[in-house]
């Protein structure tokens, strides 16, 4: 049997990722996807937006490359009112009202993204995992942890939608 190396427990998580938005986004309407359990919690499809767009901020950073939002077209197919760089961090009641999009957009630029993670993940050796990434920090965070950030970040959103997707209202 392979040793299991921490590159195939990341690979792993993110590919969890990618099976968890599949599901949630799965046959919901516009109209769902922008529902708002309460009147003002996050919506699907901003969650479903803001766990891709933070996913491909943080991979493109610690890449060395353009974020596919940009590279690959999304932030002109969303048109969304808000600046390109926008990765819905503190985003008040109508920024996240703003972010309506329907589930083939969010899933096309979550597959983008997802594919371009996974190619960069398994191109990673342990002696990569160590790199320091941001010093601000104390400890400094090394590649693996922020990588791992993004895979906790993204499953706590996708979670958050699915809960949504559950109580969401008939028709």
């Amino acid at each position: 049997m392979d040793e299991v190396t921490a590159v195939d427990v990341l690979a792993d998580g993110f590919e969890r990722v990618r099976g968890s938005v599949e599901r949630v986004l799965d046959g919901l309407t516009q109209r769902q996807l922008a529902h708002r359990v309460g009147g003002t919690a996050n919506s699907i499809a901003w969650l479903v937006w803001h766990l891709t767009r933070v996913q491909d901020d943080h991979v493109a950073e610690v890449a060395g490359t353009e974020q596919v939002w940009t590279a690959g077209g999304w932030a002109g197919r969303f048109d969304l009112p808000l600046p390109n760089g926008d990765t819905g961090y503190g985003h008040d009641s109508g920024e996240v009202a703003a972010v309506v999009a329907p589930a083939d957009l969010l899933l096309g630029y979550h597959r983008a993204v997802h594919e371009r993670t996974a190619a960069y993940v398994r191109g990673l050796g342990p002696e990569d995992l160590a790199r320091v990434v941001d010093e601000s920090w104390d400890p400094p965070v090394t590649l693996a942890v922020r990588l791992l950030s993004v895979v906790e970040d993204d499953l706590q959103h996708v979670g958050q939608a699915a809960f949504a997707r559950g109580v969401l209202p008939g028709d």
